[in-house]
């Protein structure tokens, strides 16, 4: 898929595009990697066809939204995944058992840093459900780490956008 494409798609489908692509990448869904889709609504920003704060402001929704609900499967349904995981693989139990037991102790911070980290930041939401994670710790560090990382991407795409599309045309 190339540039055109996906600026067409953001001049049919605006903000509701944006948003979409943010919350599949944050329920851990395919899609368009919003490592793209973001600075392409940052460039879409620098050239006035919608307002930066307001790109941010969508993305860290979606983000969160997404976020919310792999929280809630972690809380809901983590225990009777993982039993089923570690069934099928018992070598992987006291590793992932070590990880767990780091996010209790670490708690908020430990979610903050996961949301900066790439692979990590979209799955960090399923343990931090399962430990049972004060929710409003979980939101705050939560936002305030998609906050950081999309505000790295569609930075990158408003203030560098224009060079990077002339290197790649």
């Amino acid at each position: 898929m190339n540039i055109q494409i996906l600026t067409n798609y953001f001049l049919e489908y605006g903000i509701f595009f944006i948003f979409l692509i943010v919350l599949l990448e944050y329920l851990n869904l395919p899609g368009f990697p919003a490592g793209v889709i973001m600075p392409l609504a940052g460039i879409w920003a620098a050239k006035g066809k919608i307002s930066f704060l307001m790109v941010l402001l969508i993305s860290v929704v979606a983000g969160l939204v997404g976020s919310w609900a792999l929280y809630l499967l972690g809380r809901v349904g983590g225990a009777k995944v993982m039993g089923v995981y570690f069934r099928r693989f018992p070598k992987h139990q006291p590793v992932i058992e070590e990880k767990m037991e780091m996010l209790r102790e670490k708690g908020s911070i430990g979610v903050f840093i996961s949301k900066l980290l790439p692979m990590v930041r979209t799955i960090i939401s399923i343990p931090a459900g399962m430990v049972r994670m004060n929710f409003v710790k979980y939101t705050v560090s939560s936002v305030s780490g998609i906050f950081l990382w999309n505000l790295a991407f569609v930075g990158a795409g408003y203030f560098f956008g224009d060079a990077a599309i002339r290197l790649l045309s």
